[in-house]
């Protein structure tokens, strides 16, 4: 039984942000999303069809016949979609809050508080695991719900550990959210010293290894199973200039989880136990604080709440998936098939490559606080 919490409102100023100009506010992501909600929308489609009809547009008429194919070429793609979900990711797992035990890494800030937040305000059991002493952590007296546990989840006995004590205090653990990463040393692979590297792989992918071995057993033994979610990066497969070490632990994140997602359903645990692979690009946190992105109308900034958000509706409804955020993280892997020449030509009009050796250039100028360990 999980001891007795009382549940906080949280407080508005946990992720502030600055105020951004209306023209800001036009990217890529924001028309997608208003003609996903309008022009390629099924029922919208269907009821310009009936609207046709009502003005009693013969059946033979051409603008009846092409409204009508339209619908139906919208109405199948949405159905081909469901049917592809269910292949890939079978039957969703029975989920009943009541029950659920959360485990959060990395959750003493970022997209990793706020789902933090949003579960312990609606009274799930949620278990933070952080590095961070608890009195140094600032706004967590408005995480309500939440119990803390200092962990380092790059040391294999601190993990073990720590799932013995959280199966005691709140009960076996169902979810799992690995969102830890160690800050972005944004150097040259000629600059970059075998400590940091070191550093960047043990915490974004053998801590990964680690959590994933120690509480995936858990799960299993549950009737309802669980979840189990990786918060990778589009970075593991762009691969951009500077970030030779965050690029080739998210690349083996990415990598781990769709061997784990092979293994559980060739053991034939994919229906217990789901997997989600989120895969964002650059986030409003303290981790990216010093890049500025290098194209704010095709890779729009993420707010951490709209992560967080999709990553409790998948949660949520029991169900695997991919979360590729903004619009273009969805076209990721057709990148990858692009021929090398389209690839560079692309590279050259987003400016990928130049980003981070800007932010790492004005990061040693005089006046310019060096980033320091944050989480994503």
């Amino acid at each position: 039984m999980a001891p007795q919490r009382i549940l906080t409102t949280p407080s508005p100023s946990l992720n502030p942000t600055t105020p951004k100009q209306w023209h800001e506010h036009l990217t890529v992501d924001l028309f997608v999303t208003v003609l996903n909600r309008s022009v390629f929308h099924p029922f919208i489609a269907w009821i310009i069809v009936l609207c046709l009809r009502a003005q009693a547009t013969p059946y033979t008429h051409p603008a009846f016949l092409t409204a009508t194919a339209y619908a139906t070429f919208l109405t199948i793609l949405n159905v081909a979609f469901m049917i592809n979900d269910q292949i890939a990711y079978g039957v969703p797992r029975q989920v009943d809050l009541s029950d659920e035990v959360v485990v959060i890494t990395g959750g003493a800030s970022g997209v990793g508080r706020l789902i933090a937040q949003i579960y312990g305000l609606r009274g799930v059991s949620v278990a933070v695991l952080d590095i961070a002493e608890q009195k140094d952590v600032k706004g967590w007296e408005d995480v309500g719900g939440v119990e803390y546990y200092k962990c380092d989840i790059t040391v294999r006995g601190e993990v073990e550990e720590v799932a013995r004590r959280i199966k005691e205090d709140l009960g076996t653990p169902t979810v799992l959210v690995n969102c830890a990463a160690t800050r972005i040393n944004g150097q040259p692979l000629l600059s970059l010293s075998a400590e940091a590297f070191q550093k960047t792989i043990q915490t974004n992918l053998l801590a990964v290894f680690h959590t994933c071995q120690v509480f995936l057993p858990h799960m299993l033994s549950r009737e309802n199973g669980g979840t189990i979610v990786n918060v990778s990066s589009v970075l593991g497969q762009l691969c951009a200039a500077g970030l030779a070490d965050y690029s080739a632990s998210k690349a083996g994140l990415s990598a781990l989880h769709r061997a784990l997602e092979a293994e559980l359903r060739v053991s034939g645990n994919a229906d217990k136990v789901k997997m989600v692979l989120v895969e964002t690009g650059q986030i409003s946190t303290p981790l990216f604080m010093f890049i500025k992105t290098p194209n704010s109308f095709f890779a729009p900034v993420l707010e951490p709440i709209r992560v967080a958000q999709k990553i409790v509706s998948l949660i949520d409804n029991g169900r695997s998936g991919v979360i590729r955020l903004p619009a273009y993280a969805m076209f990721i892997d057709i990148y990858a098939a692009l021929p090398a020449g389209l690839q560079q030509i692309a590279r050259r009009l987003t400016g990928i490559d130049f980003a981070v050796p800007q932010a790492s250039s004005q990061t040693k100028q005089p006046g310019n606080p060096k980033p320091t360990v944050k989480r994503k």
